[in-house]
């Protein structure tokens, strides 16, 4: 085994540890009454919606800078994205049962802002020499980028909703809340896939570990759907592969950083690395969406049927 092999996986394991450290803190089950449970849940679905829009305002603070702002509707996710953090950050600490105008109007935005972002992604690509091409898919405006700041705004605007709901029976969608939730998140991750699948097949797989996200998100998703569809009662290992999915942001973090400093230069080279090398503020997607999952996991748990 070479020693750069070696490195990385010291980082992988100790960011994986830290990583299920922080998990297992937020994701300790208490005895709660139904009404703490049903807002505990919005206020996570929040903390998921906040860390995504974290990772959306530094990637694409940094990717529309690297493309001189060229539009200026290319400002537009940094401020909406902003917004949508400190939405988050707020409704995280919230314990009120009833929604918030404000901030469900800016997680509504940020779905919509996410949305024609994925429509201006689109264009980018088709009008370029070649069309629809793997180097265009590869190198032009990145397609699931605004898909990140959709999901924040969708997160969002659910726990508001959730908020609204009786407290002994939550009902989001004609169905009880625990369920669709869990169907939310499940569409969530399945969502984040294609974008990183894409630019782990540019890097050819050259480590083992880029094989990770491909294989651990899908399994988070379809656990979540089996959750949702089958009768209310423990899933332990549900819950485990969630924690697991929440870590990976924090190894892929680690990881990419690790990708940063390979570069030539390295981080004194910071400036050319961080906008060439793997985003770093990527890899956090799937631990807001996996945190999501295990608090609509926790509410399904409750529920009657």
């Amino acid at each position: 085994m070479t020693q750069t092999r070696k490195i990385d996986i010291a980082i992988g394991c100790g960011i994986a540890a830290a990583g299920l450290a922080l998990v297992r803190l937020g994701g300790q089950k208490a005895q709660r009454s139904p009404a703490q449970t049903h807002i505990d849940t919005a206020r996570t679905f929040h903390r998921g919606s906040a860390l995504l829009a974290l990772s959306v305002l530094t990637d694409s603070a940094m990717e529309h800078y690297r493309g001189s702002f060229d539009n200026p509707a290319m400002y537009t996710p940094l401020v909406v994205s902003t917004l949508s953090l400190l939405a988050g950050l707020h409704g995280s600490s919230d314990h009120e049962p009833a929604r918030h105008p404000v901030r469900n109007a800016v997680y509504i935005s940020a779905a919509l802002a996410g949305f024609t972002g994925t429509g201006f992604h689109l264009y980018n690509i088709t009008k370029r020499p070649g069309g629809w091409s793997w180097h265009n898919l590869f190198y032009a405006a990145p397609i699931g980028a605004p898909m990140a700041l959709l999901l924040s705004g969708a997160l969002g605007a659910v726990s508001e909703r959730l908020r609204d709901e009786p407290a002994h029976e939550p009902r989001l969608f004609g169905m009880p809340a625990g369920q669709a939730l869990a169907l939310v998140t499940s569409a969530g991750l399945l969502g984040t896939l294609g974008e990183v699948a894409l630019l782990h097949f540019r890097g050819s797989f050259q480590n083992p570990a880029m094989y990770a996200p491909i294989v651990v998100p899908p399994v988070a998703s379809a656990l979540l759907i089996n959750t949702a569809l089958s009768r209310p009662r423990e899933h332990w290992f549900t819950r485990l592969w969630l924690r697991l999915t929440t870590a990976l942001g924090f190894i892929g973090v680690g990881f990419h950083a690790r990708g940063v400093a390979r570069a030539r230069g390295g981080w004194r080279n910071w400036s050319q690395n961080l906008f060439n090398g793997p985003p770093l503020p990527a890899p956090p997607s799937f631990s807001a969406l996996a945190l999501a999952g295990l608090a609509a996991l926790r509410l399904r748990e409750t529920e009657k049927k």
